[in-house]
């Protein structure tokens, strides 16, 4: 209905989520908060962090999509510079508890607030499942002016160890004077010149368990200290760090099950109203759908195949893989994949499209009729590789300007990688399961 859809875009997204229990081992929930969503305005109001709300274009106009899409390029094709199971079923949450939100005052990425060291110190960054390194900034980090963001101090933090460059986890040894001194870290994010560098360390990451007894459980993990950061990292982007969710041993979902806390696998789910959660340890259901990644050994990833495109009723074969990344907003197609699939949507499409315009980065754009209902909208599904169906459930976005209202098919054209956004996966629990090397897939009430 034309009343949803508005909703879609003027909605505040105040979340809040239940923990899954798993028989595979300990599931970790935690708060997740979609950028610059009021939440986040009132802890930015609180604290002093983060930048004024009002220097952000206005949410739902052309110019609050055209930052979201500049932001997604910043970190689209992301990648490093370099290239036993607990038997116990107590879920682990956060030290903060269950609770989540999704940030939508400008973007469609998730964030959460995590706390480490001792004593504990709160951060509130972006999860990404296109990345690897959990990296938070450092004392003495450098940012834009209107920005002024909690730092960690390894001086600060009784727990905290810097990681020698005869550790395991230290991947740029030939950069190291000394088997004992500092490991370096430098993570490239292809676009526009983003990157961050500093060193490792290893401190507490606090966890509390979920059932009657609350029990605090404190977990070392190991990510970066981040001393130089570039590009976007400057201002916008995740300018309190980074959660990388990837396949890489340097991950925390890889530490946490080395470790024995869960289960080699997490979910993350994306309501239609801005619920949202993430769990660690969560393998999902027995009636879930799944496909199978394609692992490269050299550098994993979270990497899916499409045999099938189906618009309206339109079936086209047509094979290609992608990402499936939470830490991109829109969904990114390469051709011929993307001219097929719009051309597809824009015969079927009821309402009158619009000139291409140089503020927004969807190419096929319509004027909303007055009578407009979400059923004269085309639908769209993937067909997998092994036969499952991912039906696309918001496929567009809406967006208003003075006079009118304007939806968009909320695909961008690539000219690098296949990237399966944010965007696609809502209304789904999805299992990035790491032990089956399977993505799992549910349509879920993240409320539950």
């Amino acid at each position: 209905m034309l009343t949803d859809l508005c909703n879609f875009v003027v909605l505040l997204f105040f979340l809040s989520i239940l923990g899954l229990q798993s028989c595979h081992g300990r599931i970790f929930s935690f708060k997740m908060h979609h950028r610059f969503s009021d939440p986040v305005k009132e802890w930015s109001a609180v604290s002093g962090k983060l930048s004024p709300a009002d220097n952000l274009p206005a949410k739902g106009s052309f110019e609050y999509y055209a930052e979201l899409a500049r932001r997604d390029r910043f970190l689209r094709g992301r990648k490093l510079a370099q290239s036993d199971q607990s038997d116990t079923t107590t879920p682990l949450a956060f030290s903060d508890g269950n609770s989540t939100f999704r940030i939508s005052s400008l973007g469609f990425l998730h964030y959460t607030t995590v706390q480490l060291g001792t004593p504990g110190m709160k951060f509130m960054v972006a999860l990404d499942t296109g990345s690897d390194l959990f990296w938070v900034p450092c004392e003495g980090t450098a940012y834009a002016p209107d920005f002024e963001v909690s730092k960690y101090d390894p001086e600060g933090s009784s727990t905290s160890k810097r990681v020698s460059c005869n550790d395991s986890l230290c991947a740029h040894r030939n950069r190291c004077m000394g088997s004992f001194n500092n490991c370096p870290y430098m993570v490239s994010y292809v676009s526009a010149e983003t990157s961050t560098s500093g060193i490792l360390v290893e401190d507490v990451l606090h966890l509390k368990t979920e059932d009657s007894h609350r029990e605090l459980v404190e977990a070392y993990v190991t990510f970066g200290c981040g001393q130089v950061q570039s590009g976007s990292f400057l201002d916008a982007a995740a300018p309190n760090g980074l959660f990388g969710l990837g396949m890489e041993k340097i991950s925390v979902p890889s530490i946490l099950s080395r470790e024995g806390f869960t289960a080699d696998s997490f979910s993350m789910c994306f309501g239609h109203d801005g619920v949202g959660r993430i769990n660690f340890g969560d393998k999902g259901s027995p009636d879930q759908e799944e496909t199978p990644f394609n692992v490269n050994p050299s550098h994993p990833t979270y990497n899916i195949t499409v045999t099938q495109i189906r618009v309206g009723t339109d079936l086209m074969d047509i094979d290609f893989t992608a990402l499936f990344d939470s830490g991109t907003s829109f969904t990114y197609l390469g051709d011929p994949t993307y001219t097929r699939l719009s051309e597809s949507f824009n015969s079927l499409a009821r309402d009158k499209r619009r000139p291409p315009d140089p503020r927004i980065p969807f190419e096929y754009c319509y004027d909303m009729s007055s009578d407009a209902n979400a059923s004269f909208i085309p639908s769209l599904s993937l067909t997998m590789k092994g036969g499952s169906q991912f039906a696309v459930y918001d496929p567009i976005i809406v967006i208003s300007t003075q006079s009118e209202l304007v939806y968009c098919l909320a695909v961008v054209k690539s000219t690098q990688l296949n990237i399966i956004g944010q965007n696609f996966m809502t209304g789904y629990n999805v299992v990035f399961d790491r032990e089956k090397f399977v993505l799992g897939w549910k349509k879920f009430d993240c409320r539950l």
